[in-house]
Protein backbone atom coordinates (compact mmCIF):
# COMPACT_ATOMS: atom_id res chain seq x y z
CA UNK A 1 0.00 0.00 0.00
CA UNK A 2 1.70 3.36 -1.10
CA UNK A 3 1.44 5.29 2.67
CA UNK A 4 -0.88 8.03 2.31
CA UNK A 5 -0.34 11.44 4.21
CA UNK A 6 -3.28 13.92 4.96
CA UNK A 7 -2.70 17.40 5.57
CA UNK A 8 -3.21 18.45 9.44
CA UNK A 9 -6.54 20.19 9.89
CA UNK A 10 -5.84 21.44 13.62
CA UNK A 11 -9.22 20.30 14.54
CA UNK A 12 -8.73 17.53 17.53
CA UNK A 13 -10.94 14.43 17.65
CA UNK A 14 -12.86 14.64 20.67
CA UNK A 15 -12.35 11.14 22.56
CA UNK A 16 -14.33 9.24 24.74
CA UNK A 17 -12.57 8.44 28.43
CA UNK A 18 -14.51 5.07 28.66
CA UNK A 19 -13.21 3.45 25.80
CA UNK A 20 -9.24 1.93 24.78
CA UNK A 21 -7.93 2.05 21.83
CA UNK A 22 -5.69 -0.98 20.82
CA UNK A 23 -3.64 -1.81 18.09
CA UNK A 24 -1.01 -4.58 17.80
CA UNK A 25 2.04 -4.52 15.69
CA UNK A 26 4.70 -7.01 14.67
CA UNK A 27 8.66 -6.48 16.06
CA UNK A 28 8.48 -3.60 12.73
CA UNK A 29 5.76 -1.51 14.01
CA UNK A 30 3.49 -2.74 11.00
CA UNK A 31 -0.08 -3.06 12.08
CA UNK A 32 -1.15 -6.55 13.16
CA UNK A 33 -4.46 -5.96 14.94
CA UNK A 34 -6.75 -2.47 15.62
CA UNK A 35 -9.82 -3.22 18.20
CA UNK A 36 -12.94 -1.36 16.29
CA UNK A 37 -12.34 2.07 18.29
CA UNK A 38 -8.96 2.12 17.08
CA UNK A 39 -9.70 1.93 13.43
CA UNK A 40 -13.17 4.47 13.98
CA UNK A 41 -10.90 6.98 15.42
CA UNK A 42 -8.05 6.57 12.40
CA UNK A 43 -10.74 6.95 9.48
CA UNK A 44 -9.30 4.43 8.04
CA UNK A 45 -10.83 1.09 6.87
CA UNK A 46 -9.25 -2.21 9.04
CA UNK A 47 -7.80 -3.51 5.51
CA UNK A 48 -5.95 -0.08 4.89
CA UNK A 49 -4.47 -0.22 8.47
CA UNK A 50 -3.64 -3.85 8.88
CA UNK A 51 -0.19 -4.56 6.88
CA UNK A 52 0.85 -0.45 7.02
CA UNK A 53 3.22 0.55 9.37
CA UNK A 54 2.23 2.28 12.62
CA UNK A 55 3.61 6.02 11.24
CA UNK A 56 0.84 6.07 8.82
CA UNK A 57 -0.89 7.59 12.19
CA UNK A 58 2.15 10.04 12.69
CA UNK A 59 1.25 13.90 13.04
CA UNK A 60 3.95 16.08 12.13
CA UNK A 61 3.36 17.86 15.30
CA UNK A 62 5.51 14.74 16.79
CA UNK A 63 9.15 14.92 17.22
CA UNK A 64 11.30 12.00 16.01
CA UNK A 65 12.73 11.71 19.10
CA UNK A 66 9.89 11.01 21.00
CA UNK A 67 9.13 7.67 18.87
CA UNK A 68 13.23 6.51 19.08
CA UNK A 69 12.70 6.44 23.12
CA UNK A 70 9.91 4.44 22.34
CA UNK A 71 10.96 1.84 20.41
CA UNK A 72 14.59 1.63 22.06
CA UNK A 73 12.59 0.92 25.07
CA UNK A 74 10.33 -1.71 23.34
CA UNK A 75 12.84 -3.53 21.65
CA UNK A 76 14.82 -3.51 24.84
CA UNK A 77 11.21 -5.74 26.24
CA UNK A 78 11.15 -2.25 28.81
CA UNK A 79 6.98 -0.79 28.90
CA UNK A 80 7.41 3.06 28.49
CA UNK A 81 4.39 5.22 28.43
CA UNK A 82 4.12 7.85 25.88
CA UNK A 83 2.11 10.91 25.06
CA UNK A 84 1.37 10.71 21.59
CA UNK A 85 -0.62 13.14 18.98
CA UNK A 86 -1.38 11.25 16.34
CA UNK A 87 -3.09 11.91 12.80
CA UNK A 88 -6.83 10.62 11.32
CA UNK A 89 -7.00 10.18 7.90
CA UNK A 90 -9.16 13.39 7.72
CA UNK A 91 -6.10 15.48 9.03
CA UNK A 92 -7.91 15.69 12.23
CA UNK A 93 -5.68 14.92 15.32
CA UNK A 94 -6.11 13.01 18.89
CA UNK A 95 -3.87 13.42 21.81
CA UNK A 96 -3.33 9.82 23.55
CA UNK A 97 -1.49 8.31 26.72
CA UNK A 98 0.00 5.07 25.49
CA UNK A 99 0.80 2.44 27.25
CA UNK A 100 2.73 -1.04 26.05
CA UNK A 101 1.97 -4.68 26.31
CA UNK A 102 5.45 -6.59 24.93
CA UNK A 103 4.10 -9.91 24.12
CA UNK A 104 6.77 -12.95 23.85
CA UNK A 105 7.12 -16.35 22.47
CA UNK A 106 7.87 -19.80 24.38
CA UNK A 107 11.85 -18.73 24.64
CA UNK A 108 11.39 -15.18 25.27
CA UNK A 109 11.52 -13.34 21.73
CA UNK A 110 9.27 -10.56 21.07
CA UNK A 111 6.40 -11.70 19.52
CA UNK A 112 4.73 -8.57 19.02
CA UNK A 113 3.61 -5.18 20.76
CA UNK A 114 0.18 -3.91 21.99
CA UNK A 115 -0.53 -0.07 22.56
CA UNK A 116 -3.47 0.56 24.65
CA UNK A 117 -4.41 4.34 24.62
CA UNK A 118 -6.47 6.55 26.01
CA UNK A 119 -7.47 10.47 25.79
CA UNK A 120 -4.63 12.43 27.25
CA UNK A 121 -5.99 14.84 29.64
CA UNK A 122 -6.35 18.28 28.67
CA UNK A 123 -3.39 19.12 31.57
CA UNK A 124 -0.92 17.18 30.41
CA UNK A 125 -1.63 18.07 26.38
CA UNK A 126 -1.11 21.68 28.13
CA UNK A 127 2.26 20.62 29.76
CA UNK A 128 3.51 18.28 26.84
CA UNK A 129 2.90 20.04 23.55
CA UNK A 130 5.68 23.21 24.46
CA UNK A 131 7.95 20.46 25.06
CA UNK A 132 7.53 18.65 21.75
CA UNK A 133 7.42 22.21 20.14
CA UNK A 134 11.03 22.86 21.53
CA UNK A 135 11.68 19.28 20.54
CA UNK A 136 10.65 19.51 17.23
CA UNK A 137 12.14 23.00 16.91
CA UNK A 138 15.53 21.26 17.38
CA UNK A 139 15.32 18.43 15.36
CA UNK A 140 14.60 20.86 12.40
CA UNK A 141 17.49 22.69 13.05
CA UNK A 142 20.06 20.53 14.36
CA UNK A 143 18.80 16.91 13.77
CA UNK A 144 17.44 14.17 15.74
CA UNK A 145 20.81 13.71 18.33
CA UNK A 146 20.51 17.12 19.03
CA UNK A 147 16.82 16.84 19.70
CA UNK A 148 17.48 13.89 22.04
CA UNK A 149 20.23 15.54 24.22
CA UNK A 150 18.24 18.04 24.94
CA UNK A 151 15.37 15.86 25.70
CA UNK A 152 17.56 14.24 27.61
CA UNK A 153 18.89 17.60 29.39
CA UNK A 154 15.56 18.46 30.21
CA UNK A 155 14.56 14.82 31.73
CA UNK A 156 18.07 14.80 33.73
CA UNK A 157 17.04 18.54 35.32
CA UNK A 158 13.92 16.77 36.80
CA UNK A 159 15.78 14.02 37.79
CA UNK A 160 13.53 11.29 35.70
CA UNK A 161 13.29 9.24 32.86
CA UNK A 162 10.63 9.79 29.80
CA UNK A 163 8.63 7.36 30.79
CA UNK A 164 8.71 8.65 34.26
CA UNK A 165 8.08 12.03 33.63
CA UNK A 166 4.84 10.96 31.53
CA UNK A 167 3.96 8.12 34.25
CA UNK A 168 4.01 11.52 36.28
CA UNK A 169 1.84 13.31 34.26
CA UNK A 170 -0.67 11.38 32.87
CA UNK A 171 -0.74 8.09 34.36
CA UNK A 172 -4.83 6.94 35.61
CA UNK A 173 -4.57 6.63 39.11
CA UNK A 174 -7.15 5.91 41.84
CA UNK A 175 -10.17 4.01 40.20
CA UNK A 176 -9.63 5.30 36.83
CA UNK A 177 -6.17 3.62 37.04
CA UNK A 178 -8.01 0.24 38.39
CA UNK A 179 -10.61 -0.01 35.10
CA UNK A 180 -7.35 0.68 32.74
CA UNK A 181 -5.67 -1.73 33.77
CA UNK A 182 -8.77 -4.44 33.81
CA UNK A 183 -8.87 -3.06 29.97
CA UNK A 184 -5.53 -4.07 29.19
CA UNK A 185 -6.34 -7.79 30.54
CA UNK A 186 -9.65 -8.10 27.70
CA UNK A 187 -6.38 -7.60 24.87
CA UNK A 188 -4.12 -9.48 26.18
Amino acid sequence: MSMFKPHPTNKEIKLNPKEMIVSKTDQRGVITYGNHKFVEISGYKENELIGSPHSILRHPDMPKAIFYLMWESIKKGQNIMAVVKNLARNGDHYWVTTDFDIQRDREGKIRNYIAYRQPAPKSVVKEIEPLYQKILEIEHEHGMDASIKYLEGFLEEKDMSYDQYIANLAEPKGIAGVLFEKMKKVFA
